[in-house]
């Protein structure tokens, strides 16, 4: 399955970027038995391209939440990285939620199988013992390349134990040292034509002497006057170097952003206000 680039709402001067989603599926995390890794990787593997991860949602193990969350994914057209669950154990059910999301059946992929099987023959010779196909486990090892119908393998470099995709949203293993170097040639591979568009600057100023319920009127004229541009508020009332005030900037494409910003500045005249530092992000 093949589809376009998913793209945001059409601007006439710039071109759109498309939503970075990310899925992080295990009772692990859930429980805190493991710490969940994988977004701050990921908020750096984006950044370090120019782009930025916009929500992650943790699912647990749960088939019923997991299936709910990819159909959401698919359904939202945006680009979707899913961590977790991809095994062949009793607790691994990511597979089998794709493809019940997707409303298609399950099938061994043969170049994910053909990945397996030389896998397992490295680990024969490796250990020093015949390959023998038919063994029970090596036969259920197989089901590692059970993947719903449509799908294209994500090549995993460390153990050759393939994740997949269908359409924009890709599926990786949970462990961080397969599944980060995976994410990464995804990124690459299918959306480097992004990098140099996405160019993010976020500009910001610390206010003093306001609440944020008297800046939010404001903060929606910016908004609505300047499209594509994100206002955002991070009110602290015990910074140990401002003490109480509102950190209030906007964030976007940079030339939108840099007039947003300046319409912020004029419009925080207003206001019985004091303004600290301005600070900025790209």
């Amino acid at each position: 399955m093949t589809l376009p680039l998913p793209q945001a709402a059409e601007a006439a001067d710039t071109p759109p970027v498309p939503r970075f989603g990310l899925i992080i599926v295990g009772d692990e995390i859930m429980s805190g038995k493991r710490a969940d890794k994988h977004m701050p990787k990921v908020i750096e593997l984006l950044g370090a391209r120019g782009l930025h991860l916009d929500y992650a949602e943790y699912v647990g193990d749960s088939p019923e939440r997991i299936t709910a969350a990819l159909r959401r994914a698919w359904a939202s057209g945006e680009i979707v990285f899913s961590c977790g669950g991809i095994g062949a154990t009793p607790d691994d059910h990511t597979r089998q939620c794709a493809a019940a999301a997707l409303e298609v059946p399950l099938e061994l992929h043969p170049q994910a199988e053909a990945l397996i099987r030389e896998r397992m023959q490295d680990t024969a010779r490796e250990q020093g013992v015949p390959y023998e196909p038919d063994r029970a486990d090596n036969v259920h090892r197989l089901n590692m390349g059970v993947f719903p119908r449509g799908a294209r393998i994500i090549s995993n470099p460390y153990n050759k134990i393939p994740g997949f995709s269908v359409g924009h949203v890709h599926f990786v293993p949970g462990f961080p040292v397969m599944a980060w170097p995976m994410i990464e040639s995804v990124l690459d591979q299918q959306y480097g034509a992004l990098f140099r568009r996405a160019a993010w600057l976020e500009k910001s100023v610390i206010v003093f002497g306001s609440m944020e319920a008297t800046l939010t009127p404001l903060m929606e004229e910016i908004e609505r006057g300047h499209e594509g541009v994100k206002v955002f508020s991070l009110p602290s009332v015990d910074h140990p170097e401002y003490g109480r005030h509102i950190e209030l900037g906007v964030k976007g494409e940079p030339g939108r952003a840099e007039s947003a910003y300046i319409a912020l500045l004029e419009g925080l005249r207003r206001f019985p206000v004091k303004l600290g530092p301005e600070l900025v992000r790209q």
